[in-house]
């Protein structure tokens, strides 16, 4: 026999507080992970009942499908106080619109929530006079059409410096 004795390690606090501190390093990175992608994928969509929203589900959605296919594309701008809109055909021509109503909403709040009913411009579009604060905004632009529904534009927008982003 060699006469050889391994000595065992030892544990120490230093040990006891690597393994707190991958610990709960692990755990506040996930939460943080998942705090980002819920609120940068967050619509703001809110309803009072879900039930009777249900309800209504496949008919918006073959509006929203019919809508689709006449590759109609809407046109927002916002410079300072100014908000304009106007919707061109697949062909890019400006659509006449009778009417064209918007509601800016925050995806967090109901504090700032208007409703605006955009006046015809001299160019054919629609704008109001309205200045939104910077940050981000959920936009749903209901604009008449002669259609059997509204067209519907729906967008999550950023306005930075009175500008869109």
């Amino acid at each position: 026999m060699s006469g050889k004795v391994q000595k065992q390690k030892e544990f120490t606090g230093w040990h006891m507080l690597a393994i707190m501190v991958a610990f709960f390093g692990v755990i506040i990175t996930v939460n943080l992970t998942m705090a980002f992608y819920a609120q940068s994928s967050w619509t703001g969509l809110i309803v009072k009942n879900t039930y009777v929203a249900s309800q209504t589900f496949n008919e918006r959605a073959e509006e929203g499908r019919q809508q689709a296919a006449l590759g109609w594309k809407g046109e927002l701008s916002v410079e300072g106080d100014a908000i304009t809109y106007r919707l061109l055909d697949a062909s890019g021509d400006p659509i006449p619109l009778e009417s064209v109503t918007m509601v800016m909403h925050r995806p967090v709040t109901a504090d700032e929530d208007v409703t605006l009913q955009m006046q015809r411009r001299s160019d054919g579009g629609f704008g109001v006079d309205h200045g939104p604060g910077d940050g981000t905004w959920v936009i749903n632009i209901t604009a008449q059409a002669g259609l059997e529904h509204p067209y519907r534009d729906v967008r999550r927008i950023t306005i930075v410096g009175g500008e869109l982003r």
